[in-house]
């Protein structure tokens, strides 16, 4: 039952944080190739925010799920420029501005009627040739670019750190990306949200200051082959 798995995977944040004297950080349910009707059902089940992969994905569940109140959209894949149009209507967050091209688009696409797009600065900490992202020296460029755009809200930054099989390696990206954002907040004393962990290293991330964790398996079971 998807609401047994979302009981315990709370129980497990609370406890990580615990564990780790750190407020209990907030659930992004990883929704990607998942079904609308799973979704639905973690909603009926008290989740509210979910990430998405693919946009086009993601406004095919969206229109599913136009009649199921408070739900909170996050993209969390590579934003490729010539969807960003769509991106800028569709989703409350994108958390993966990592170029400076992305800000103006999302920003110009962003309706008025709607409150201005949250954004994160995805930050390529471990600097992997195959990962998005932007060098931690480009962050304060980027997020200047972001705070002078009134349609947009820059919430802070995310990471996906390389999936190193030693803790340690995983432990230290955390507090890296930790130090970056605890640095960017001193220039924009607003900032809220770290997002970084998985389902398979949320704890650590939680003990090194993540306020948003982001969970698929833990949540969903194994995932569906796209």
């Amino acid at each position: 039952m998807l609401a047994d798995a979302l009981r315990d995977t709370l129980q497990r944040l609370e406890n990580a944080a615990n564990d780790a004297g750190r407020p209990c950080p907030g659930l992004l349910a990883v929704s990607k190739l998942q079904p609308a009707e799973a979704v639905a059902q973690l909603a009926a089940a008290g989740q509210r925010a979910f990430g998405e992969n693919y946009v086009q994905e993601a406004q095919a569940k969206h229109a599913a799920l136009a009649g199921v109140p408070g739900l909170e959209w996050h993209l969390i894949g590579h934003l490729q420029s010539n969807k960003a149009d769509i991106a800028a209507r569709l989703f409350d967050w994108v958390q993966t501005v990592d170029r400076i091209k992305l800000v103006a688009t999302l920003a110009r696409h962003r309706p008025a009627q709607l409150p201005a797009l949250n954004v994160l600065i995805q930050v390529n900490i471990d600097d992997e040739a195959s990962k998005h992202g932007c060098r931690p020296e480009q962050i304060d460029t980027l997020a200047d670019a972001i705070t002078a755009e009134p349609r947009l809200r820059l919430r802070g930054l995310m990471a996906i750190p390389a999936p190193a099989p030693d803790p340690m390696q995983r432990r230290q990206a955390f507090q890296r990306m930790k130090q970056l954002f605890d640095a960017l907040t001193r220039r924009y004393p607003g900032l809220d949200t770290l997002s970084m962990g998985m389902s398979d290293d949320f704890p650590l991330a939680v003990a090194e200051g993540a306020t948003l964790v982001r969970i698929g398996t833990a949540l969903f079971g194994a995932r569906p082959r796209r």
